[in-house]
């Protein structure tokens, strides 16, 4: 990747800006990246490791179409996988090579649009035991999703948000309006509910990050034994149970995604992929 993104800044066979603020320049503009992303589509087979396991074939139409008619929209970026798919680094990752091109970009978890279960947990004894008698946390009837999708839209057309925050402390406490996100240009949003009904079409880029299983649970269980201090029994205990749900309510979201991504794939490939797409969408006479 790193020799087309040489080649694209050496070549001196470029065209003029287009007039985004035409209609023609605009879909001069998506003609143009339509090509550029069909070549990164055609590098990226032949790499060891792809990031592309999966391409929605409708994707460049409908995101030309978007960029053409929508050009002062905020462009949301949803990001979901099951758990240790990847699918935080990969954001992450977003975020870094989006900041290092100093372009404004906004991060939102949707883990912080959990009901407030508190109520639930006191009567239950634990988190724990609230989960043994029944309680599915990750279905969609426990997130607030009238709330997350009209935040999204409301930073899809640049106004700012104050979202809820859900404290990851085993009290099921829900603060509202206790984080202050900014719309800004780029807003890449990660978590399990941004592909659930409803929430989903909000987003112009729909991603799924998937990962082998063996690969999965390792990053789990190193996650929850060394950064979280969780005994092994419990770890695996909780590790079952995400597998459960999210083979019930994640994994049926890949067929939502315009892309499937590797969550095995080099995090340096990754961030060539989107230097290139920087360079092709800046680099004009």
């Amino acid at each position: 990747m790193q020799g087309l993104i040489e080649k694209e800044l050496n070549s001196t066979d470029k065209i003029l800006k287009p007039d985004f603020n035409s209609k023609t320049g605009r879909e001069l503009l998506a003609f143009y990246l339509q090509t550029k992303f069909k070549q990164i589509l055609s590098h990226d087979k032949k790499c060891s490791t792809p990031i592309f396991k999966v391409v929605n074939p409708d994707f460049i139409a409908r995101f030309s179409k978007r960029l053409i008619n929508n050009p002062h929209k905020r462009m949301l970026i949803g990001i979901t996988g099951e758990s240790a798919s990847g699918k935080s680094t990969i954001c992450k990752k977003i975020k870094e090579v989006i900041g290092q091109y100093e372009m404004p970009v906004s991060v939102l978890s949707t883990d912080n649009y959990f009901n407030d279960i508190s109520a639930l947990i006191s009567k239950y004894g634990s988190f724990d035991s609230l989960i043994e008698h029944g309680y599915d946390i990750d279905s969609p009837r426990s997130f607030q999703l009238e709330t997350l999708k009209a935040d999204l839209i409301d930073l899809s057309e640049g106004i700012d948000i104050q979202a809820p925050m859900y404290l990851p402390n085993g009290t099921g406490v829900s603060v509202p309006a206790a984080l202050n996100i900014s719309s800004e240009k780029v807003v890449v949003v990660e978590g399990i509910a941004t592909m659930y009904e409803d929430i989903k079409d909000v987003f112009d880029v729909k991603i799924y990050v998937e990962a082998d299983n063996e690969i999965r649970k390792n990053r789990f269980m190193r996650r929850a034994c060394e950064e979280r201090n969780q005994n092994l029994e419990n770890a695996i205990k909780q590790w079952d149970y995400l597998e459960k749900t999210g083979s019930k309510h994640v994994r049926p979201c890949r067929q939502q995604a315009d892309f499937v991504l590797n969550g095995n794939a080099d995090l340096k490939y990754l961030a060539e992929v989107l230097e290139y797409i920087y360079t092709i969408t800046n680099n004009f006479m």
